[in-house]
């Protein structure tokens, strides 16, 4: 598997996530040939896997061919293929089906998969979200959940565990799960079955650390809190899982000891980069961090290797503001398309003999749904920090979602699915 020959300097990117995407994007002026390399055919939106998950949104509303996305860019050739492994000193990758690829330049975009903290046999039993195959399965797994539910009518003690959803992780991700599990039992499925009530169901959170969404204030970490709680779900912070099986999960609580008699549940609460980084780490002599992630200079390239440049969930960077201390990077979305376009222009300079620039991450705050109606928004303006919670807060998460969203079809598309669900 080998590009077109050509004697223009060879850029390879290796996923095509938000990263990915936008330094492909970068260079679509550039006279070089790129080559985008990802495991599956698509650019998935992930801020909204969890609607699909839920079965809140069909799954091609947050996915959209990568090969269509790139189809106007003439220096790009798309390959769908997985990269094993990263020689740095013939400047080559290899793949999964013992093919290779040369490159000039190697910008990895690799991502992350989910962190169980060593204990890998959990994931059997609590799968994560970072795939449309994950969202696919926690769907399968949280309507089944119900269906079983039916068939135990006459057990409450089985009929309960079924009906119990727990979600580990208080992060984002896990608040906007719990929120909208809830929502689904009480708003969606009442009056679909016969022998149980849909909306009884119990759904518990459980955060290790002291509050929900650490990376909030304090003051929008609380209204999160009350918004769940408002719905309905269990928040139970500062506690850590000990035990999760085919039946349920055990945690402690300072000195409580709790067990949770649960059929479903579902982690969200680590990420880890991929085996790819651990790999690439080795190979130029680098170590990566807890988390897997591989440390990179100031401009996102490695030590000694100025021509491979590692960003995204995978990069161990840290922001170079003009006059200011250097800052870690988030591992967020908007993070990662500013990393592509960073690598991509330091790309350029190379090539054109000038030095590369430190990466300076803008940082424009964060937001978290939690509900119909419920949401919080922390943002960076240029007057200062601007807080705000519930229903202010989920119409701006509503359509800054909707804004970023690949494609116009899928725009519209999602908002026709909101509006209909939510009148």
């Amino acid at each position: 598997m080998t590009p077109r020959p050509s004697s223009r300097p060879r850029v390879l990117i290796i996923g095509c996530g938000f990263g990915g995407l936008e330094a492909a994007r970068a260079l679509r002026r550039a006279s070089v040939d790129i080559t985008v390399v990802d495991r599956t055919n698509h650019h998935l939106f992930q801020p909204l896997l969890y609607q699909v998950a839920t079965a809140g949104l069909p799954a091609p509303s947050i996915a959209a061919p990568i090969r269509h996305l790139l189809r106007d860019q003439e220096n790009v050739t798309t390959l769908l293929a997985e990269v094993v492994a990263v020689d740095p000193a013939e400047r080559r990758v290899r793949l999964a089906d013992g093919g290779s690829l040369p490159y000039d330049h190697l910008i990895v975009a690799a991502g992350s998969t989910h962190s169980y903290f060593g204990n890998d046999a959990w994931a059997a039993h609590a799968p994560g979200l970072k795939t449309l195959k994950d969202a696919h399965e926690i769907r399968r797994r949280v309507l089944l959940a119900f269906e079983a539910a039916e068939q135990e009518a006459d057990d409450p003690q089985r009929r309960a565990a079924w009906t119990t959803f727990v979600v580990v992780g208080g992060g984002p991700t896990g608040v906007e799960m719990a929120g909208t599990l809830v929502e689904i039992a009480r708003r969606t499925l009442p009056g679909e079955f016969r022998r149980i009530d849909p909306a009884r169901a119990r759904v518990v959170l459980v955060e290790g650390g002291p509050r929900l969404l650490q990376a909030f204030p304090e003051s929008l970490s609380a209204s999160a809190q009350r918004q769940l709680e408002r719905l309905g779900v269990e928040v139970r912070t500062g506690a850590r899982v000990s035990t999760i099986d085919e039946d349920g999960l055990a945690f402690t609580a300072g000195d409580e000891s709790v067990r949770i008699e649960s059929r479903c549940v579902i982690w969200g609460a680590g990420v880890a980069g991929v085996p790819l980084g651990r790999q690439l780490a080795e190979a130029v002599g680098l170590e990566t961090d807890r988390a897997g992630r591989v440390p990179v200079l100031p401009d996102l390239s490695l030590a000694r290797h100025p021509e491979i440049s590692v960003i995204g969930d995978l990069a161990l960077a840290h922001s170079h503001p003009s006059g200011s201390e250097p800052r870690p990077v988030p591992g967020v979305s908007p993070a990662a398309k500013q990393m592509g376009r960073a690598a991509a222009a330091n790309v350029l300079r190379r090539l054109n003999g000038r030095p590369t620039e430190p990466f300076r991450y803008r940082d424009y705050g964060n937001l978290a749904t939690i509900g119909r109606n419920s949401a919080v928004v922390d943002l960076q303006t240029p007057l200062g920090r601007l807080r705000f919670s519930r229903k202010p807060a989920w119409l701006f998460w509503l359509f800054a979602h909707v804004y970023f969203l690949i494609g116009f079809r899928n725009r519209l598309v999602v908002l026709v699915d909101w509006a209909s669900a939510y009148w």
